[in-house]
C-alpha cells in the first residue's frame, strides 16, 4: 500500500543565483505533481527556469546557486536538505535525468561501454555471501542463517545489462559499439546512449531535458516514440523539458507553461491546446504552424524579449509584452484560478473574462483582485482596475 500521495510533489519551489550584480529568481514559486506512469510536459521559452526546476529536483544546483526555499517531495520524502550520501541512493537510481546535449554530457576520451558500467555499478548492488576468515566458512547468525553483504554488481554483469539496454533504445551491434566513443556516432544514437544511461537503472522517474534538441524532424520523432515505448514497457513517470509544443502534444499526459519562473497555467494537454485562457499560453500557441494556415500566411510571434531576471516586475511578468495588458496587470500578479477541475490558470485577462460572462459576481471579482488591500489608486475602482494600459503596447525593452 502506498505511503505518499504523489510520486514527485514539488511546492512553492524558490531556486536563485546570488551573484554580485544581484539576485537571479530563476525558479519563482513552482508548484506541481507528478504520478506513477504519467508523462508531464514543461514548456516555455530559455530563460522561463525549465531546466534549473530539473536540476533542483535533482539536487544537482551548484554555486552560486541554490534552493532558497519550498520543497521537493519523492515518495512523501523530502529531497530539499536531505544528506548527500542519502540523496545518493536516489539520484540517477530512483530520479534520472537525460541531459540537453549529449555532445558535451558524455567523456569524450572513455568509451561508451565505460561509461554505461561505470553508471551501473555505481547505483547497482547485489547481495553476496560473507565469508569467515578464520574458518573460511559462510557466516551465520544467531538464528543459524546466512550473513549476507551488499557489494557492487560485477564489471561482467553491469557490461552485459549495458547491451541490454543498449538494445532496447534501438541499438545494433552493441559489442561493437561498447568500443567506441562518442564523436563515432550521430546526433540522434547519442541520444539514445543517453536515454540508455538515464534509464540504466530502472528509476521511477525519468527526467528529459529537451530530449529533441538539435535532431532533424525524424529522428526527433524516433526518440519521443522510444521515450513512450520504454515508459509503457518499464511503467515509469516522465517528466518532458522542452520549449516545442509539438513534442508537448505527441507525448505529455499532462502540461505546465513556465515564464519568468512560474507556472502562469498547467492542466490536461487537450485542455491547454484547445481552451488556453493565459495569454502567454496563447502567444505560444499563435507562433507555430497549423495545418489550416495557408501558403504565404505569417505566424504571430510574440513580441519582445523575456523579462528581465535581475528587476522581475511587481504585476505580472509578461504585462510588459500582453496585447491584453491592463494596469492591474502591473501592480498586482494574479492568483491562481481553476477553469476546471483539470486546468489552472493565472491571469487578470480571463477573470476579467468570466465577470463579463456573468461567471463571477462583482464581489468575486473584487475578491479575486483584493482591492481592499492595495494601496494602488486604480485598485479602488473595479472598471478603472481593468482597463487596458496604453503601456502595454510599447514592446519591452528589458534585456535578458
Amino acid at each position: 500500500m502506498k505511503k505518499y500521495n504523489h510520486l514527485l510533489e514539488v511546492k512553492d519551489l524558490h531556486t536563485s543565483f546570488i551573484i554580485p550584480a544581484g539576485e537571479v529568481k530563476s525558479v519563482n514559486g513552482v508548484s506541481f505533481t507528478l504520478d506513477d506512469g504519467k508523462i508531464l510536459g514543461i514548456v516555455g521559452e530559455s530563460g522561463s527556469g525549465k531546466s534549473v526546476t530539473a536540476y533542483s529536483i535533482m539536487q544537482i544546483i551548484s554555486n552560486p546557486g541554490k534552493i532558497v526555499g519550498g520543497s521537493i517531495k519523492y515518495k512523501g520524502e523530502e529531497l530539499v536538505g536531505m544528506p548527500e550520501k542519502k540523496l545518493e541512493e536516489i539520484r540517477g537510481n530512483k530520479i534520472s535525468i537525460i541531459f540537453q546535449d549529449p555532445m558535451t554530457s558524455l567523456n569524450p576520451v572513455y568509451t561508451i561501454g565505460n561509461q554505461l558500467v561505470e553508471a551501473i555499478r555505481l547505483h547497482t548492488f547485489t547481495k553476496e555471501l560473507v565469508v569467515d576468515k578464520k574458518t573460511n566458512k559462510f557466516k551465520k547468525d544467531q538464528n543459524g542463517n546466512a550473513v549476507y553483504k551488499e557489494v557492487r554488481i560485477s564489471k561482467k554483469d553491469a557490461k552485459a545489462k549495458a547491451k541490454s539496454m543498449l538494445e532496447l533504445v534501438g541499438i545494433n551491434e552493441v559489442d561493437h559499439r561498447l568500443k567506441q566513443y562518442p564523436f563515432e556516432f550521430s546526433g540522434g544514437m547519442l541520444q539514445r546512449i543517453m536515454i540508455a544511461m538515464g534509464l540504466v537503472c530502472e528509476p521511477d522517474i525519468l527526467i528529459a531535458d529537451e530530449p529533441t534538441t538539435a535532431l532533424d524532424v525524424t529522428i526527433q520523432a524516433q526518440i519521443l516514440e522510444l521515450l513512450k515505448e520504454i515508459q509503457k514497457k518499464m511503467g515509469m513517470a516522465i517528466i518532458i523539458i522542452t520549449h516545442d509544443l509539438g513534442v508537448i502534444a505527441q507525448i505529455c499526459d499532462e502540461v505546465d507553461v513556465m515564464y519568468a519562473g512560474k507556472i502562469v497555467e498547467k492542466g490536461l494537454v487537450d485542455e491547454i491546446f484547445y481552451n488556453p485562457q493565459h495569454e502567454y499560453t496563447k502567444g505560444l500557441l499563435k507562433s507555430i504552424p497549423r495545418d489550416k494556415d495557408k501558403k504565404g500566411d505569417r505566424l504571430i510571434p510574440i513580441e519582445g524579449n523575456p523579462v528581465d531576471v535581475f528587476a522581475l516586475p511587481k504585476g505580472c511578468a509578461f504585462a510588459p509584452r500582453c496585447a491584453e495588458c491592463m494596469k492591474i496587470c502591473l501592480s498586482k500578479y494574479p492568483p491562481n484560478l481553476n477553469v476546471n477541475s483539470a486546468h489552472e490558470t493565472s491571469c487578470f485577462k480571463y477573470i476579467q473574462q468570466q465577470y463579463l460572462d456573468e461567471k463571477i459576481s462583482k464581489e468575486q471579482l473584487e475578491k479575486y483582485i483584493e482591492i481592499e488591500k492595495s494601496e494602488d489608486a486604480c485598485m479602488h475602482d473595479v472598471s478603472a482596475c481593468m482597463q487596458k494600459d496604453k503601456k502595454s503596447k510599447e514592446v519591452s525593452k528589458w534585456r535578458i
